[in-house]
């Protein structure tokens, strides 16, 4: 009995090597899978360093009374941004009108043009077309749907001395009615900068997401914001012309003008800066607010450079500045967008 203990003792089988080689094969398998995660990473980050680059595009707006507030947001939501303030500023609405509806829009989509919601909710605002605010098509342009919220805050009663949360509220008729005032401080400091009241105060990096549509697509998306009644009434001429693409519009300001810029190829698009009356700002609020205007999408429609009155902004790195431009010091009746090639 002993003997046959000692001997089940002793001869513990071992692992066979066909037993063992899958095991080795598949820690070699992670082990070099993880290699090259590593690898791509690496990659990845050295690109980055050499470009400049950190992803998508991004935006950012100071205030331009001097506290050191800011706040940092996609090239996607600043075209959006823009848009619902072009729409409010050619609809004459005050600043504190642009300020709660982007504040809305913040709330309700983080300023994207999002396709889906609560319901049938849809678009920068979560509008419903089985509630009357329009078709889905119309409900996912922005320049429609920024109209339609003004449209409806302009019948609210004494709207500019409500709390911005009772104000939105009584447009959204949300269920969550609180959740708009956290959004306030950013959305003063966007509607400060975008109706152009706190001057050379919003950049961008500006890296095109786009290849470049050309000066006509840039023609093209100030009529569709800034509406073309608006280029007529304050002096601008406006001519029909053939459209870039079947949805955009077809009439652009002809007092934009086009011109080639060095060996690099890349065009001028000069906008003169409609009068505007001294009780909606000025001219040169009205100018800054076409030059945030083309900053704001400077990703989409490739723009390099903007300048107006005496400052130039570049695209290309994470501290888009404005700076001083000794050559455009007394132009405050245009703003020059030069677009890539």
């Amino acid at each position: 009995m002993a003997d046959s203990t000692l001997q089940y003792l002793v001869r513990v089988p071992e692992p066979s090597p066909t037993s063992a080689r899958p095991v080795r094969r598949g820690r070699l398998l992670r082990s070099g899978a993880a290699f090259a995660v590593l690898l791509a990473l690496a990659g990845y980050l050295a690109v980055q360093y050499l470009t400049g680059s950190t992803g998508e595009p991004k935006c950012t707006v100071v205030s331009g009374n001097g506290d050191r507030a800011s706040y940092e947001f996609t090239a996607e939501q600043a075209v959006n941004a823009a848009t619902i303030t072009a729409v409010g500023t050619n609809r004459g609405v005050p600043e504190r009108a642009v300020t709660i509806a982007l504040a809305t829009a913040l709330q309700e989509s983080a300023l994207r043009n999002i396709s889906h919601g609560d319901r049938d909710s849809l678009g920068l605002f979560q509008q419903r077309p089985s509630q009357g605010w329009g078709t889905e098509k119309e409900i996912l342009d922005p320049a429609y749907a920024a109209g339609e919220f003004y449209e409806h805050l302009e019948k609210v009663p004494d709207y500019t001395k409500l709390p911005l949360t009772v104000a939105a509220q009584r447009v959204q008729r949300s269920g969550f009615p609180e959740a708009y005032a956290k959004h306030e401080p950013d959305a003063t400091l966007l509607a400060a900068a975008l109706t152009g009241r706190a001057a050379a105060t919003f950049t961008c990096e500006g890296h095109p997401s786009t290849p470049p549509e050309g000066p006509d697509a840039v023609r093209a998306a100030l009529v569709r914001d800034f509406g073309r009644d608006a280029f007529q009434e304050t002096g601008a001429e406006v001519a029909a012309t053939p459209s870039p693409s079947p949805s955009a519009p077809t009439a652009v300001p002809s007092t934009s003008s086009t011109a080639p810029n060095g060996a690099g190829g890349t065009r001028t698009v000069t906008v003169t800066v409609p009068k505007t009356p001294a009780a909606q700002g000025g001219e040169r609020r009205r100018g800054w607010a076409l030059a945030h205007w083309a900053v704001a999408n400077s990703s989409a429609l490739h723009v390099e450079r903007v300048s107006y009155a005496g400052r130039a902004w570049t695209a290309g790195n994470t501290r888009s500045e404005w700076r001083d431009d000794s050559g455009a010091r007394n132009s405050t009746g245009e703003v020059r967008i030069v677009i890539g090639q």
